[in-house]
């Protein structure tokens, strides 16, 4: 099995820029970053050629569930498909969600964009399936999974008891200063070791 063809795409459409980038800074999410959706469908553009030509998606299902607190959540179901070379791939599933009434401080509010939005959540689902922003996700996603006493990968931050802010080389692992960091994000869009960023070039 060829691993490094098996990544190609995975490596091209990984990184995301600092201009498709903003930090979430309410909610349940507050402190992960949001992704620009019209950069995904650039980069689907880019890979596969326009949607419709090389790159679709289906709506399997549209529903509106029942949340918590009188409040309504819309959800889309759609399947990706994406054309490499002749062939067309399997379905990549992906599930998004938006709220449809939220309950607020002034009472219910109703959103007229909720199946727009949970479509735009879809797409985004399915391109994480091929590694589309897969850095953001890389770092931010952590799971019930994740040993939190193991050692840190990628340009994760992590807060020692004394209080020291380190940082990590995205691809070997290795610790790196705020320096190094700071200039290879800035570079390289991900944190990368002296020895990475040569490779990088």
């Amino acid at each position: 099995m060829d691993k490094e063809n098996n990544l190609k795409l995975y490596n091209e459409v990984r990184i995301v820029p600092e201009t498709a980038k903003k930090p979430i800074q309410g909610g349940r999410l507050k402190g992960m970053t949001d992704i620009n959706p019209m950069w995904r469908i650039k980069v689907l553009t880019e890979q596969f050629g326009p949607c419709g030509v090389g790159w679709y998606y289906d709506i399997v299902d549209k529903r509106i569930e029942q949340g918590g607190n009188d409040e309504l959540v819309a959800f889309v179901d759609i399947n990706l498909y994406v054309k490499i070379g002749q062939e067309w791939s399997k379905p990549i599933s992906g599930t998004g969600g938006s709220s449809f009434v939220t309950k607020e401080s002034r009472g219910l509010y109703t959103s007229d964009e909720c199946f727009k939005m949970a479509l735009t959540d879809a797409i985004s689902v399915s391109c994480k399936a091929l590694g589309i922003g897969a850095d953001v996700y890389f770092e931010k996603d952590r799971s019930k999974y994740d040993n939190p006493t193991s050692e840190p990968s990628g340009n994760q931050k992590q807060k020692p008891k004394g209080g020291e802010v380190k940082f990590y080389c995205s691809d070997c692992g290795v610790e790196v200063n705020q320096a190094v960091h700071s200039f290879s994000t800035k570079k390289f869009g991900r944190c990368l070791c002296m020895n990475c960023q040569k490779k990088a070039k």
